[in-house]
């Protein structure tokens, strides 16, 4: 099979595969014996930031940009599903091709651009297929909106998807947006974060929910320890429920760009090491919520 979806585009294969989980598993009966034979709690259940997951393996933002995929996926054992990234309007991405192939390296560049059908389509696909699982929408800054106008932009997609996510993830750091990772910065982040929780709290108390949704913030991997410390510090003030550095760095080779490859694993394990000392270090906690992502094979997920 690989080698004949290898003859076909990349972007091609995944939109391949996302029509055909639909399709098969677009039953109920189809999703619950696929999910008799492949959902596993190896570990029990686990309690992060008021949510209850089956199993620590997820699905990242990515795959199942606009939501269309959600129920099937999770249907294959995840114990959470993270769609997008979305943003307030639909926007088309870079042009393609925009995914690329370095098979000998066992890694794909991603140039994609946050292609996505916008928060309030994202939602309505949600509605109608919601997965039997946590389902994380991960939100990002519109391609067209400057980077001094993003807090509305940000705020607007958040509102748009809140009562469908269990958590929002704020993406700060896509190589493909230009000027995204000036969001960073501190007072620029510092702005962001307040105000997603201003509006997190105003929505959850519209709703009568007992509790705001947990916000995560996802940040390049290819930061220095002194640019992780002051996002750890702006994230605690801001009371965040986790920060991730979870998607490959973008390397300036003819441009900016996505890198996935497992020999990167080793990069985002030493970046989350340093996240979690400074955790540690300035909060006197031993078990912090610094995630990072990417699994190849069965001993990534249980080692």
């Amino acid at each position: 099979m690989r080698p004949i979806l290898f003859r076909l585009p990349p972007e091609t294969v995944h939109e391949l595969a996302l029509h055909s989980l639909t399709l098969l598993l677009g039953s109920r009966t189809a999703r619950k014996l696929v999910a008799g034979r492949t959902t596993l709690s190896p570990f029990g259940k686990l309690e992060r930031f008021g949510l209850t997951f089956a199993n620590p393996l997820g699905l990242a933002a990515g795959f199942d940009k606009n939501g269309t995929a959600a129920q099937a996926l999770a249907a294959l054992g995840f114990g959470f599903i993270e769609v997008g990234s979305v943003t307030s309007e639909p926007q088309p991405g870079n042009p393609k091709p925009r995914l690329f192939r370095l098979p000998r390296d066992r890694a794909l560049i991603n140039r994609a651009g946050f292609n996505n059908c916008g928060a309030r389509q994202l939602a309505e696909n949600i509605k109608r297929h919601r997965p039997d699982c946590v389902l994380g929408v991960n939100i990002g800054k519109s391609r067209r909106i400057a980077i001094e106008d993003a807090i509305p932009d940000y705020l607007e997609s958040f509102a748009a998807v809140y009562d469908v996510a269990d958590y929002v993830a704020i993406n700060v750091s896509s190589p493909n947006t230009p000027n995204l990772r000036e969001l960073q910065r501190p007072k620029m982040l510092r702005n962001l974060l307040e105000s997603l929780q201003q509006r997190n709290a105003e929505l959850a108390r519209q709703n009568a929910f007992s509790k705001p949704k947990p916000l995560l913030l996802k940040i390049a991997p290819d930061l220095t320890e002194a640019e992780i410390e002051s996002i750890v510090e702006v994230g605690m003030g801001a009371v965040i429920s986790g920060i991730r550095a979870a998607r490959p760095a973008g390397f300036a080779v003819k441009g900016k760009f996505g890198l996935f490859a497992e020999w990167l694993r080793q990069l985002r394990v030493v970046e989350v090491g340093s996240g979690k000392r400074i955790f540690a270090r300035k909060w006197a906690l031993t078990s912090v919520p610094v995630i990072t992502g990417d699994i190849t094979r069965w001993l990534d997920w249980r080692g």
